[in-house]
């Protein structure tokens, strides 16, 4: 299990919204490229993957509480699913939002150590898509670039420009 947080100076409504539309989520998602709906709650996923390999997933969500929770998870084998909660809560100031997210993946510390293997850390992933999510939702752009595709965000960047 991988957690995270991260306080968003965003009203919670705001940050459940953005979220809650997975077309939104490749803008601050370091690897996934394209999210395309497929169907009531499920929808298909470009993951950029090391070597520039493009894996796709399907997604289900499985739960969703306006402005609380969403709960999803990859449409597999439970021996290699891989599920995330992500927690909404107002902050301890006005309009601000407590991002909490847990990530569990396939196989547990052995998949962590697989990953890693091949250049892939989830809990430094996690870490950085957070703060991505809070620049995206703060200032309308990313910086941070740590834990993503290459170029991905700079030509985001200069598209909006």
């Amino acid at each position: 299990m991988i957690e995270g947080r991260v306080i968003i100076k965003r009203p919670v409504e705001n940050v459940f919204e953005f979220y809650r539309n997975f077309k939104n989520l490749p803008s601050f998602l370091g690897d996934v490229m394209a999210i395309d709906e497929t169907g009531p709650g499920t929808s298909r996923w470009t993951i950029q993957g090391p070597l520039g390999i493009q894996a796709h997933w399907t997604i289900r969500v499985t739960e969703m509480r306006s402005n609380e929770l969403i709960r999803y998870e990859t449409v597999s084998s439970p021996a290699l699913r891989t599920s995330w909660e992500i927690h909404f809560s107002p902050g301890a100031a006005a309009d601000e939002t407590e991002v909490y997210a847990v990530m569990r993946g396939p196989l547990g510390r052995l998949g962590r150590a697989v990953l890693a293997l091949i250049g892939k850390f989830p809990a430094e992933e996690q870490s950085s898509n957070l703060h991505r999510l809070k620049e995206v939702l703060e200032t309308g752009k990313v910086t941070d670039t740590t834990y993503a595709v290459e170029g991905k965000f700079q030509q985001r960047t200069r598209k909006s420009n």
